[in-house]
């Protein structure tokens, strides 16, 4: 028997273009501005503007998504940096993959008139 584990993911509504300062990105992921400070050196999260202090960051709804699949990610998995990096740019290739499929889908259904 496999064990397998499951990623929920609980999507963060962008809210008209909101975006969140790193205090605020700490609190919502529960977790610790070093943590975030090295997400971002990874590439793993983008600043919504490229600004030297970390303190200036602004991060947008789905820098925060990303923060919480990294941090499952790590918790369930026990994932290292470049472990997260790899696997959430994977997901997110998935998911593209998945809403082209679902596209071409529906395409196919209206050229065979259905």
């Amino acid at each position: 028997m496999t064990n397998k584990t499951q990623i929920l993911t609980v999507e963060i509504i962008d809210n008209g273009g909101r975006t969140f300062t790193l205090k605020e990105v700490c609190e919502r992921g529960n977790c610790h501005a070093e943590f975030v400070i090295k997400l971002v050196n990874y590439g793993i999260l983008v600043p919504v503007e490229d600004v030297p202090e970390a303190r200036e960051w602004q991060f947008d709804a789905g820098a925060l998504n990303r923060l919480q699949k990294a941090l499952r990610l790590q918790r369930d998995l026990k994932l290292n940096l470049p472990g997260l990096a790899v696997s959430l740019d994977l997901l997110d290739e998935l998911h593209e993959m998945r809403r082209e499929v679902a596209r071409l889908n529906q395409r196919v259904h209206q050229l065979m008139g259905d």
